[in-house]
């Protein structure tokens, strides 16, 4: 049907004569095959394949896309830029630059921002040109980039404001990390340089990170932020702890292990403590925990009724990397306004199947989830169970909104690229 209604409108144009209404895009939809799992009427195109281990991307208003990778490539670049000339969704033209592997990757103001595990630098994008070009400044010199959890991400408000998510080095601050029945130090001198949002001017070059430059502190790793124009808020989501009954095991079981503690989606604010490396977030409870490393066995609060609850408490383990407040037209109404989230899979399951891998979607009003959160996209494992990351065919990472409305997805695995296109008449 769509090729046809795309011949017809051609012809009238050959003919002279002026269509009602544009042809729709020829889109390359990924076959049945290609395993995604998507709500009805939405289909996927593989935009590109085999870029390397994808962790972010951004999208160009003219729908050039730039994604940021784990890896350096044969031409010792680390990000790919990506440009579609036929107009089918896929991209025809693949170059790259920069040595400098990492996770977070925005444009803004003009210029595409990344990151690196101590720096974040900016370079200015030229009209028509797909490559940018210009001096490539450091924005910002940040502590972390030595262990730990150390991939940079960061996100902009509307008032020229950079905040940077800097992870902790630790586990849990034990006096001996990851280290069966070790105590927690107290206090834990990583939070000063880390485990929480630092904010910064986004275009005063030579920034160095200070405690005076702390946003909200408490928050063991964020690696998915982000800046929701609708509610003028910024959003994180933290991956929580790991081992609470492989270090812990007369006050935690197994399957207590498996699904706690939550990952964390929260509503960020200046001054905010969300209670890492004291607190965990039970999501089965609906309660915030003191850690055992600090005296708690499960049901104590104790310090932990002063620190933020989050706004929901996802499984635990799945590896929230990514979110996106979905601002386009193109998705059915019911999608604006609310928030995709990458989750890139769980691997400390204790031998249990891995879970995670998928797209979720909340809806939001007002800054807060308006209704439960659903699986948006699925089926990137390429089985219905695996025991391990590294079996997994796909894992989403990063997300994007092209100008268009359409949703981005890039895996880390082998680098694939898709485009989410709401499409009732395919």
């Amino acid at each position: 049907m769509r090729t046809l209604k795309y011949l017809f409108f051609s012809i009238l144009i050959l003919l002279g004569c002026q269509p009602a209404e544009p042809p729709a895009p020829q889109w390359s939809f990924a076959p049945d095959d290609d395993g995604l799992l998507l709500p009805e009427s939405f289909e996927a195109v593989v935009v590109a394949d085999s870029l390397g281990r994808g962790r972010h991307l951004t999208v160009r208003n003219n729908g050039d896309i730039y994604v940021h990778l784990a890896n350096r490539t044969e031409s010792d670049h680390s990000i790919i830029a990506l440009r579609d000339t036929s107009e089918d969704g896929r991209a025809d033209i693949h170059e790259s630059f920069a040595p400098y592997p990492g996770t977070g990757i925005r444009i803004h103001k003009n210029h595409i921002y990344f990151a690196t595990k101590a720096t974040i630098h900016r370079t200015p994008l030229v009209d028509g040109q797909l490559l940018p070009s210009g001096t490539l400044d450091t924005i910002v010199h940040l502590e972390g980039g030595e262990g730990g959890h150390s991939e940079k991400t960061f996100a902009f408000d509307q008032a020229g404001g950079l905040y940077v998510n800097v992870g902790s080095l630790s586990n849990a601050c034990q006096e001996e990390m990851r280290t069966k029945g070790s105590p927690g130090i107290d206090p834990c001198v990583e939070l000063e340089t880390r485990a929480g949002i630092w904010k910064f001017a986004d275009d005063q070059t030579g920034q160095i990170q200070t405690l005076d430059h702390r946003f909200a502190t408490g928050i063991r790793n964020a690696v998915a932020i982000n800046w929701d124009p609708a509610s003028s808020e910024l959003f994180v989501l933290q991956h929580g702890r790991d081992d609470l009954h492989r270090f812990w095991p007369d006050l935690f079981t197994e399957e207590q292990n498996v699904e706690l503690p939550a990952e964390e989606f929260m509503l960020v604010q200046e001054g905010d403590d969300f209670g890492w490396p004291y607190c965990y977030y039970d999501h089965q409870k609906g309660m915030r925990l003191l850690n055992p490393e600090y005296g708690g066995d499960g049901t104590r609060v104790d310090r932990c009724a002063d620190a933020k609850d989050p706004l929901i408490g996802f499984p635990g383990h799945w590896g929230p990397n990514d979110i996106i407040f979905y601002q386009g037209d193109q998705f059915p109404e019911r999608y604006k306004n609310g928030a995709f989230i990458a989750f890139h899979g769980s691997w400390n399951r204790l031998g249990h199947p891995q879970a995670g891998f998928n797209v979720v979607f909340v809806p939001m009003t007002n800054g807060q989830p308006s209704g439960d959160w659903e699986v948006f996209a699925d089926g990137f494992i390429g089985a219905e169970s695996i025991n391990s990351p590294g079996e997994a065919k796909y894992r989403p990472c990063g997300l994007a909104e092209g100008p268009d409305g359409t949703l981005y997805i890039v895996d880390s695995m082998k680098g694939r690229v898709w485009r989410i296109i709401y499409s009732p008449e395919a």
